[in-house]
């Protein structure tokens, strides 16, 4: 006998006839007990346990303020719902937000998600100067989840806890209807329990809802900034933003994100910007079993901005009980209120600076120049400037000559940590120019070691601290560091290449290439990749396999001096020292149009046993502070220098001989 069978169609009958519940509320409890999960039918389905959409059983992504509204369209199935009413049910009767706007966007989306041509609608019909009619059939499966409770409204919360009564009553006679409230009271203390297990998050981008795409930088830097906060909390890991923009407008489903970031939960909101205010809502999600455990919306003016952010930050943390140290509740606490001009300044030049192009950077300086000139005391746009100051001052960029950039970083880092003391990425940026530019070995590690207490998160900090660890040969805690980096931002390829790099630089060229190959699978044609399986294969004396790779490398990025360095050196320690020197004259050729790392000419050199002429162009990039100089004492492609007391010279000048 199946018994299932007969409980379906029991409870059918009883929730059909014998008990006065809304529709809506019939649709949830028959669900739950007659529609196995795989079930799968052509039309949409709203899994409200899970507040996920499908539709012909794929599912189907849609942000939370067109889910709301098309939940709350099934609820009115085939009745007119005005726009009044839309605005009361979704934002409440004090808005201050241009609710027509957002009404339009949201309808949009699930017309877009539901495939409905709204000249010839299947579901949503507009009844033009009264509002929208759902004329197709949505169906609703699953318990209600906090997120949705208040859709269903007073009266049908009323009726529906009445007819539960009643059914707890018949229950006695059909035992397995007892079955249901158990589950749902599971259900209902699994919210609470599972929130207490999260100790790793991810915040995937926020999605903005404005019509217009030029706002996408506003809605990135508020992911930025909320990161960013949560990044404060020593209890909590945080995954970086390189790692969740690779989310954006993604189709994947939370438990596969979760499962490559190694978290416990996600949060998934939206931006909103109208008439001088911001609307930030956002939603809880546990990663392993896409439950949602939390929603809500904020709403400021621009001007306290950052005071919202941290409110959702600390809100955050509450949810999923995590014990704020006294330090970090209060940075959660003391936001001031900014010029709202020099607000969106400072989100643009996040912008552009995140791009990592020169052109790009340079808008990011001018953006960031804005903002404080805008706000003289605005902390956190004195960080970006010094940042971009340091990039394109980086060997990476070389946009502007270390002498004439690195000093303004420093310059921009004090003066934020004059208005903060305590700004973790202010405390990272000082001491990676002093790491980088003015080789103060002890003073960089005592400013690297204040960023990361203060900000135990920021990914960019361990990664930088690591460099500083290889190069004073501490190589065991420049891989920890190093490793933490990647925990932080796991789908980030400068985190991935500068664990490689370490284990490159400690000697271990196995590990190495282990290293870089996994870099390969994140991304197949990324050049550094190749060139970092190229320098480890050299060390091993695989000559062959190093010139294979360092081609590759060249052929994905034409022009790059680093990589044509790097194959003129195997030519050269291969034996074939006709094409080692032709590889010279490009680079020298080269430096006539652009800066060439003048450390690079001098590894050339070496390999090719000139040591006169290697030692002559490290001395043109000590004068330049050239970047690469800090690794002097550990670059595997110097040892035959080592012996030289010209390079103990060198070495006693920049601080790192024993």
């Amino acid at each position: 006998m199946n018994f299932g069978l007969i409980l379906c169609d029991f409870t059918n009958s009883l929730l059909g006839n014998n008990l006065r519940l809304p529709k809506p509320s019939r649709v949830i409890l028959a669900a739950q007990i007659c529609m196995p999960a795989e079930t799968q039918t052509g039309k949409p389905r709203i899994d409200l346990s899970r507040y996920q959409l499908t539709v012909d059983g794929q599912r189907v992504k849609l942000e939370r303020q067109p889910m709301e509204l098309l939940i709350f369209f099934a609820q009115r199935q085939g009745q007119l719902v005005s726009r009044e009413e839309i605005v009361e049910k979704l934002w409440g009767k004090d808005v201050f937000v241009d609710v027509d706007r957002s009404i339009n966007a949201a309808v949009r989306k699930i017309r877009s998600a539901l495939k409905d041509d709204p000249s010839e609608p299947k579901f949503l019909e507009t009844v033009v100067g009264k509002g929208y009619r759902l004329v197709g059939e949505v169906e609703l499966v699953g318990a209600s989840s906090p997120v949705v409770e208040r859709l269903l409204g007073t009266e049908a919360d009323v009726s529906l806890r009445r007819g539960l009564q009643y059914g707890l009553i018949l229950a006695i006679v059909v035992a397995a209807m007892i079955g249901v409230g158990w589950a749902y009271w599971r259900w209902r203390s699994s919210m609470h329990s599972s929130t207490s297990g999260i100790h790793s998050i991810a915040v995937l981008p926020l999605a903005n809802l404005s019509t217009d795409v030029s706002q996408d930088y506003f809605a990135d830097g508020m992911t930025d900034e909320l990161i960013s906060d949560l990044a404060q909390i020593s209890a909590l890991r945080v995954i970086s933003r390189t790692s969740v923009m690779k989310y954006r407008n993604a189709s994947v489903s939370v438990p596969e994100i979760g499962k490559v970031l190694h978290v416990d939960a996600v949060v998934e909101g939206s931006v909103e910007r109208s008439a001088g205010r911001v609307r930030v809502s956002a939603q809880l999600i546990q990663a392993s079993t896409d439950t949602h455990l939390w929603a809500k919306s904020y709403e400021r003016d621009l001007g306290d901005a950052i005071a919202l952010q941290d409110e959702v930050a600390r809100a955050i943390a509450d949810e999923i009980r995590i014990k704020l140290l006294p330090t970090e509740r209060v940075r959660l606490t003391t936001a001031r209120t900014i010029n709202p001009d020099a607000y969106d300044a400072y989100l643009r030049g996040l912008y552009h600076m995140n791009k990592r192009d020169n052109t790009d950077l340079e808008k990011s300086t001018a953006y960031f120049e804005r903002a404080v000139g805008l706000d003289p005391d605005y902390a956190l746009a004195y960080v970006g400037l010094a940042d971009s100051y340091a990039l394109r001052g980086s060997v990476m960029y070389m946009a502007m000559a270390p002498r004439d950039a690195m000093p303004k970083s420093k310059s921009a880092a004090l003066r934020a940590l004059q208005i903060d003391g305590n700004l973790g990425e202010a405390y990272a940026t000082l001491a990676h120019v002093e790491t980088f530019y003015d080789w103060d070995w002890g003073r960089s590690e005592e400013d690297f070691k204040r960023a990361i207490a203060l900000k135990p998160n920021y990914a960019l900090a361990h990664l930088w601290y690591a460099g500083l660890l290889t190069a004073l040969g501490r190589h065991t805690e420049s891989i920890a560091e190093s490793n933490r980096g990647v925990e932080l931002d796991p789908l980030s390829l400068v985190a991935n290449t500068n664990l490689g790099l370490m284990l490159y630089f400690a000697g271990r060229n196995d590990d190495a290439i282990r290293q870089f190959h996994n870099l390969l699978e994140l991304s197949p044609d990324f050049f550094v990749a190749h060139w970092g399986l190229g320098i480890a294969y050299e060390q091993k004396q695989m000559y062959g396999q190093a010139i294979v790779e360092f081609t590759k490398a060249n052929n994905l990025s034409p022009g790059n001096s680093t990589m044509l360095e790097s194959l003129g050196e195997a030519y050269a320690l291969a034996g074939r020292r006709t094409e080692a020197l032709q590889v010279l004259n490009q680079l020298t050729q080269l430096s006539r149009q652009e800066f060439v790392s003048p450390e690079l000419l001098a590894s050339l050199y070496v390999a090719l046993r000139d040591k006169d002429h290697a030692f002559e162009f490290l001395e043109k990039a000590y004068d330049l502070r050239d970047n690469n100089l800090i690794f002097l004492k550990v670059d595997p492609a110097l040892r035959t220098l080592q012996s030289d007391a010209r390079f103990q010279g060198f070495l006693r000048r920049i601080g790192l001989s024993n």
